[in-house]
């Protein structure tokens, strides 16, 4: 059989590819390049675990990452990172590691500095066969004063595929007086099922002067009190007792009017009257709150990667 050649990756891109032989999960590709990298530290049965990285502990302006993720028939797939996605101040001008983006060759700068090159960008693009099983569980992201980022995620789901995908934002470096005061945040999440879009998710924060005669209301203002927001997005059969526990606690949920805010807010809305989906959005006072109640939450995704993998995610 002849084997398929290697994805040609340029500055920023990276590749994964699992499957199974036999009973055992296999990277069929597994490659990266500055300023990402990929730690594959164990495979557990038919799951493959992934840790997302970046040299340095975080991406700056004009970092720009492309991935790609494919899933094949029946494999899992675990990917997790190591500490929160810190994205650092926006900085003039282009990086070495993102000119590629412009049609230069990998390696070379532009001759100019370009404001709009220090936006921070990342791209993945997910396929997930018949069968199989995306876990997408990093932590949050954190971005630091002045920064912008901007992050686009797809994902392709054949027949019988399933996915839980977890994205999150954090004010930023609450201990250095960093609350909120990034300059822009970006996130969406696009989800096809046998080619038809069945949820589109889009989050924008943005700190911006609107005009001399609109009062300014920065985001800690409009925000408030929340330091944390997650969303999770449910797909797919083997998603379906999950939703039916947080179905049921949803439904025994009963608001009352309160003086003082909830430590915890959450949300649970369908994407389908077949019941193939659903996306949950939380938001709590501290990381920490979310942290622990989405690990209570997405426990019973224990029984499909196992115990040891899954307590990975929420330490």
């Amino acid at each position: 059989m002849a084997v398929s050649p290697l994805t040609k990756l340029y500055s920023g891109g990276g590749s994964i590819s699992v499957s199974l032989h036999g009973e055992k999960a296999v990277f069929s590709e597994l490659a990266s390049t500055y300023p990402l990298k990929l730690l594959a530290p164990c495979i557990h049965d038919k799951t493959a675990l992934v840790y997302l990285l970046s040299y340095g502990g975080g991406l700056v302006g004009g970092d720009e990452v492309d991935l790609n993720v494919n899933v094949q028939r029946g494999a899992r797939l675990l990917i997790l990172s190591q500490g929160t996605t810190k994205v650092f101040k926006t900085r003039i001008g282009r990086r070495q590691a993102s000119v590629h983006a412009k049609g230069l060759a990998p390696g070379l700068a532009s001759s100019h500095h370009d404001t709009t090159a220090s936006l921070t960008q990342q791209n993945i693009a997910f396929r997930i066969a018949p069968d199989s099983l995306l876990l997408l569980l990093p932590e949050p992201v954190t971005c630091f004063r002045d920064a912008s980022y901007h992050q686009r995620q797809t994902f392709h789901i054949e027949r019988n595929g399933s996915l839980v995908i977890l994205d999150w934002i954090t004010s930023g470096r609450i201990s250095r007086g960093e609350e909120w005061v990034f300059s822009r945040y970006h996130s969406t999440n696009e989800v096809f099922y046998d080619g038809k879009r069945v949820a589109k998710d889009t989050m924008l924060l943005e700190n911006q002067e609107l005009g001399p005669h609109i009062p300014e209301r920065p985001l800690r203002e409009r925000l408030k009190p929340y330091s944390c927001y997650a969303m999770v997005i449910f797909y797919g059969p083997q998603t379906r007792p999950i939703l039916t526990d947080l179905a049921s606690r949803y439904d025994q949920i009963t608001i009352f009017k309160e003086k003082t805010p909830a430590q915890l807010i959450w949300s649970l809305s369908s994407l389908e009257a077949e019941d193939q989906g659903a996306i949950v959005r939380v938001a709590g006072l501290e990381t920490e709150i979310v942290k622990n109640w989405l690990k209570d939450s997405l426990s019973r995704l224990e029984e499909a990667v196992g115990r040891d993998l899954y307590r990975r995610a929420f330490v």
